[in-house]
């Protein structure tokens, strides 16, 4: 008799990936599509949602070519403040997906911040108003699409996360989960389900809106015509939060970084909502069985989409990989320093408006100097995040995962940059953490941490800097941060 397989589907900003897992969590095959994004006007990021649709059923299509024995259970995570509108009826999409990197919706913040909402939204969701998330974003659907405006008038709008229209459209229906809510803006703090009082500040109909169900569990089936046996959906959830899961960060005091188009650090702190401070989120991890889990969120918007930016369009390298091997030609940048902001900064600073920035050129830098600064870049980034989750929560080691993290000068100085030991994971914990929570909603785990037992980390990278440079070094840095962002 076969072990039970479990499918995992990843729709992340760059990709979506399937892959197919044992019991055990060993991965028996993958496969996956590129996604492509359109940057219509300044600062506005979106994906044809149709062709998305259509990757996720490409992709799983391959997978199931490959699988043999009885699948179980099936993990859907998404891009996360991500959104789309389409059609109750016919499925059909109604706007591009709006990707989280997206800027259009700032001047509807600044109006809800001119009518005095911003603070209240601020309290109630512990957020700050920053064109990321998604509620604005929906807005701005209402305001700016007319088949949006008119789908309302008919009754047949449909607003919402990547997870609720994929899912829709393979007939589980729309529905999402708390830890996407809680990144919408429509959620508040500490509760789950939608709030009328947020809904109404941005003018959102909530009955547009997916039902919120719990993370995991028996959530409905995904069917499509190409398929040859339908799945079962049994969990449904952020990608960071299912990296969070796949890197077994699971009980309170565990931390991740994630490497991918930007970099998202998770620390997890437990059954109680956290207290907003700092610049960092506090958002839902997932909730199984009537219980849920929070983390403090940490998120540096530009990071891979950095490399490649300098290597695709500014030529100096190939393509990111050979950027990092040719950092690794110098033994420092030469002065060089970057600013990763294509998408604006995140946390700690939230300054949706900042721009990129390199500085410190002279007649003798050369690409070298310049991709070694990125790297250390991202470090810095991530440490700028890091010791504010440390004000809260204790860190004793950063787990890491995501496809930067095959590079060892990086894993070095994100060691260096932040004190405390690297431990790289699996390249794909997102992927292995929405199989992992999907096992625990098809019965073949009791609880994440039966799963996250069996996700091991590989060598420890440790520090090898000296604490005193350490200290001086950030607090260069962050004169930095504010010189070039204008704070």
């Amino acid at each position: 008799m076969t072990d039970p397989l479990i499918v995992a589907v990843d729709i992340g900003t760059t990709a979506v990936k399937a892959a197919l897992f044992d019991r055990p969590l060993k991965s028996l095959g993958h496969t996956q599509r590129r996604l492509r994004s359109h940057h219509p006007q300044p600062d506005w990021v979106e994906q044809d949602a149709d062709e998305l649709f259509e990757a996720v059923v490409d992709a799983v299509e391959e997978l199931l070519g490959k699988a043999e024995g009885e699948i179980v259970g099936c993990g859907l995570d998404h891009q996360g403040e991500s959104i789309v509108a389409w059609d109750a009826e016919t499925g059909a999409a109604l706007s591009p997906n709006v990707v989280w990197q997206c800027k259009r919706s700032a001047a509807i913040l600044a109006r809800l911040e001119a009518e005095g909402a911003g603070e209240e939204i601020k309290r109630l969701t512990g957020m700050p108003l920053d064109p990321y998330f998604s509620a604005s974003k929906l807005t701005w659907l209402l305001e700016e699409v007319p088949a949006v405006a008119e789908a309302r008038e008919r009754g047949r709008l449909r607003l919402g996360t990547l997870d609720a229209f994929v899912c829709d459209r393979l007939g589980a229906g729309s529905a999402t989960d708390p830890s996407t809510a809680s990144r919408t803006q429509l959620q508040r703090l500490g509760s789950v389900g939608w709030d009328e009082r947020l809904a109404g500040l941005f003018g959102i109909p909530v009955e547009t809106l997916p039902e919120v169900t719990e993370t995991v569990g028996a959530l409905g089936e995904l069917r499509h015509v190409r398929w040859r046996v339908p799945l079962p959906l049994t969990a449904r959830l952020v990608d960071q939060q299912a990296a969070l899961a796949g890197t077994g960060c699971v009980e309170a005091g565990m931390s991740k970084a994630t490497y991918g188009t930007g970099v998202f650090v998770l620390a997890h702190v437990g059954d109680d909502a956290p207290e907003p401070r700092g610049g960092l989120l506090p958002t839902v991890a997932w909730t199984i069985d009537g219980r849920t889990s929070y983390a403090l969120d940490g998120g540096v918007f530009t990071a891979g989409a950095l490399l490649e930016w300098l290597s695709g369009d500014l030529g100096l390298a190939p393509d990111p990989p050979a950027l990092s091997a040719l950092a690794r030609t110098v033994e420092d940048s030469a002065g060089v320093r970057v600013l990763p902001a294509l998408a604006g900064i995140g946390a700690p600073w939230w300054v949706p408006d900042a721009r990129a920035a390199i500085t410190g050129l002279t007649a003798a830098v050369r690409p070298a100097h310049v991709a070694r600064a990125a790297l250390e870049a991202i470090a810095w980034r991530v440490a700028d995040v890091l010791e504010t989750v440390g004000a809260q929560v204790e860190v004793e080691s950063l787990r890491v995962d995501g496809g930067l993290t095959r590079e060892p000068l990086l894993l070095q100085l994100q060691a260096d940059t932040t004190g405390v030991p690297v431990e790289p994971m699996e390249a794909d914990a997102t992927v292995q953490g929405a199989a992992l929570l999907a096992a625990v909603g098809a019965g073949l785990f009791a609880t994440p941490a039966d799963g996250a037992a069996l996700v091991q980390p590989g060598a420890r990278v440790e520090p090898a800097s000296d604490p005193a440079w350490r200290v001086a070094e950030h607090a260069r840095w962050k004169r930095f941060v504010k010189l070039a962002a204008q704070l």
